[in-house]
């Protein structure tokens, strides 16, 4: 901390302490106030200008420094200068005297708030920067709330010092008027209490609701121009079009038909997106023919001498196409159909804020929902275009297994995929730029599963880059700078691109309208984009690209769509689980000691190893762990991380708790059936209890047990009842 700011805070707690001390506050009472009035009224009527400046800098120097008192001044304004001088006098100091405050706070102590807190702010200072003079002005309406705490916290936030002054002088102006007029008829005021009373603060607490009609107001207002220059047709066809099938458009359409709304689906490609067609469900599939290759290949672990197994590359994946088309029925256009949703096979392009066109045919809408999902990135390698590649999209076209195969990508995708190939027989080389794969896990559970994948045989580079693909007669090389910074070349029949997917912005007229993107569409907490009627969910948007939080997104954007008029809901990502489905299977929720560390979260770790669970060890699968974060000495659970067998699956019951709010000893007390996986859970919450066990009331029952085997308390009948026994001898 600097200096000054030291000087600053210190000499605040010196006069604030000086004004306690010297039991100042008994001048700032209303029986003061009324003995003094005389005096005052003489000396003012003598020296006015003396006594409006006095009047005005110990009212500042009050509200500067936090100090009780700014009521019984206000009070004193009106007592003294009457309505109109006495308002504009405390109107002035109070605004002056809070806009220091605010100051003296921002100089003392943001810096040091934000640095140790930043990342736990962003989301206040997000709303502040945003609808903060909503806020203050809404706190200011209502005296209920201490002034002096808005002043200070406010100083903490990114509010412009103008604004801040601006927004308390118009807010405060209402409550001062108020004081000021009630101090005009100081001589029937008994207390504070004839002011602050019930029915006045209910009538505070009512002009609390102005901001809310001010925002809708000003929501008006913003919406006309942001319309302007548009025709909105008088009546429509329907309540809403949603562009794109897969799992956000899927849902925005299921809850709109659910609703008895008129939707309109339009999928211009295939019905269920890339969850069904390229992602979770092929992946899945795939993942479970490899897995059952591996336990072949260990048959020795379950007692099995000798197992093989011969198959044809091209069935497996035929069998992926199977599993396909099996679940394609859930997405398909004629469930949808018969629900009520019309579904239309074609290229959406949005024309007009309530407009869109599709085979020619331009729809009319009250709202559209945009769920385009994402695709594959393609990086801009030199020679990329002229290699074999592939992407998670069109892997699943190949039918003969790649005898050299490289895969670019640690993230989830291509750590999947490249075990899955690798047990399928291909000789699989993966290439991750960072120092492992799975960045966004712990250190030590990315090391989990690079520890198998290499024992399993993938050739795992890491801290390697793409420089440039080469050919060289039938062999096709990519040029890649090595650990060590050398350059080196790895050969491959086939190069599967897994570096990440990208948002789907363009073609379906957003760039015609005008519609922020950065990446992603840019949208507002409520899933709102430039135009409030026009909202998004999904991969489009972000920011985690999973089916379940798609489904989870359009949610709220079909009933912001339907029913925002009424009552909006702010997406909630405040539970997010994952998993990415390699062996050991690694499944996440909520902070991991990574994002922790980086949001300055206080946090204790517990873990329970996997390898010591009768269930893994009876199938063979004894190995991972369960790792959860907790505040210091609390067992509300902050993330788990779970790595091993079904994984996933074991994540469930700790998502459902943090949710709902139920802590570690909550899953302690719930009985878990064995021998199963899931007793996985109730042990870590055992190992916290047992970190956590209170040691000097243990101490005590050791002692107590002690005292109880050598004899102590063997009659445990009161002492009357011994003397009643024997005849009260």
């Amino acid at each position: 901390m600097s200096r000054s700011r030291l000087v600053l805070i210190l000499a605040v707690i010196a006069a604030v302490i000086a004004f306690f001390a010297l039991d100042l506050g008994r001048f700032f009472s209303l029986d003061y106030l009324k003995s003094q009035q005389a005096a005052i009224d003489n000396f003012y009527q003598a020296n006015p200008l003396g006594t409006a400046l006095g009047f005005v800098a110990l009212y500042v120097a009050v509200t500067a420094l936090s100090l009780p008192g700014a009521a019984i001044l206000t009070l004193a304004a009106g007592a003294v200068f009457g309505l109109v001088i006495g308002t504009v006098l405390a109107s002035i100091a109070s605004t002056v005297g809070a806009t220091l405050a605010f100051l003296i706070a921002r100089f003392a102590l943001r810096d040091m708030v934000q640095n140790k807190y930043g990342q736990r702010l962003k989301a206040i200072n997000r709303g502040v920067e945003k609808d903060g003079a909503f806020y203050l002005f809404g706190l200011r309406l209502v005296p209920a709330f201490p002034f002096f705490v808005i002043n200070l916290a406010m100083g903490l936030t990114p509010m412009k010092t103008i604004t801040f002054a601006l927004v308390s002088w118009i807010g405060m102006l209402a409550g001062t008027i108020v004081y000021v007029n009630a101090g005009t008829q100081i001589a029937q005021i008994d207390s504070l209490g004839g002011i602050v009373s019930p029915g006045l603060i209910g009538s505070f607490v009512l002009l609390g609701i102005f901001p809310i009609i001010a925002k809708k107001v000003l929501g008006f207002i913003k919406a006309r121009r942001v319309y302007k220059g548009w025709d909105k047709p008088k009546q429509f066809d329907r309540n809403i079009v949603v562009i794109g099938a897969g799992a956000a458009g899927l849902v925005t359409s299921y809850i709109g038909a659910v609703t008895r709304a008129k939707v309109t689906l339009i999928e211009k490609h295939k019905m269920g997106g890339d969850c069904l067609n390229y992602g979770c469900v092929p992946s899945k599939a795939i993942i479970r023919s490899a897995k059952f290759m591996s336990h072949i290949a260990r048959s020795e672990e379950f007692g099995i001498k000798n197992a093989n197994a011969d198959f044809d590359f091209g069935e497996v994946m035929e069998r992926v196409q199977d599993i396909i088309a099996k679940v394609e029925p859930h997405d398909s256009v004629e469930r949808y159909s018969n629900m009520g949703v019309d579904v239309i096979e074609g290229t959406a392009k949005i024309t007009s804020p309530w407009t869109v066109e599709v085979n020619g045919k331009t729809l009319t809408t009250r709202s559209i929902v945009i769920a385009s999902g994402a695709e594959p990135l393609v990086p801009p390698i030199p020679g990329v275009e002229d290699v074999n590649y592939y992407t998670s999209d069109t892997i699943w076209n190949i039918r003969e297994l790649p005898k050299k195969m490289l895969v670019l990508g640690g993230g989830p995708i291509g750590s999947e995929l490249s075990q899955s190939f690798h047990r399928l027989g291909a000789n699989v080389t993966q290439i991750e730029a960072s120092d492992r794969i799975m960045g966004r896990e712990d250190p030590e559970i990315s090391q989990m599963v690079m520890s198998q994948f290499r024992a399993e045989g993938v050739n795992l580079r890491t801290n390697c880059r793409g420089q440039r693909f080469e050919q060289d007669g039938d062999k096709q090389f990519l040029v890649i700078t090595n650990e060590q910074g050398d350059e080196e070349r790895v050969e491959f029949d086939l190069v599967l691109l897994a570096l990440g997917r990208k948002a789907r912005l363009e073609g379906y007229g957003l760039e015609e309208l005008g519609i922020e993107t950065n990446r992603t569409i840019v949208a507002d907490d409520h899933l709102q984009t430039k135009y409030p009627n026009i909202f998004v969910a999904g991969d489009v948007v972000g920011p985690y690209q999973f089916t379940h939080t798609a489904a989870h997104m359009a949610w709220y954007a079909a009933v912001n769509a339907l029913f925002g008029a009424f009552k909006k809901f702010k997406v909630d990502y405040s539970v997010v689980p994952w998993a990415t489905f390699t062996e050991p299977e690694v499944a996440h929720v909520g902070h991991n000691e990574l994002s922790a560390k980086e949001e300055g979260i206080d946090y204790e770790v517990t873990t329970f190893g996997i390898d010591d669970l009768d269930r893994a060890i009876a199938d063979s699968e004894a190995h991972g762990v369960v790792k959860v974060l907790t505040p210091p000495g609390k067992d509300k659970i902050l993330g788990v991380t779970i790595v091993g067998e079904h994984a996933g699956d074991l994540l469930a019951e700790y998502a459902l708790a943090m949710k709902y709010n139920l802590g570690l000893k909550k899953i302690m007390g719930v009985i878990h059936t064995y021998p199963t996986l899931a007793e996985a859970n109730k042990y870590a919450a055992g190992e916290w209890s047992r970190a956590n066990a209170p040691q000097k009331l243990l101490e005590f029952v050791e002692k107590f047990h002690g005292w109880r085997r050598k004899g102590g308390g063997s009659d445990m009948r009161s002492p009357g009842e011994v003397q009643a026994e024997s005849g009260g001898h």
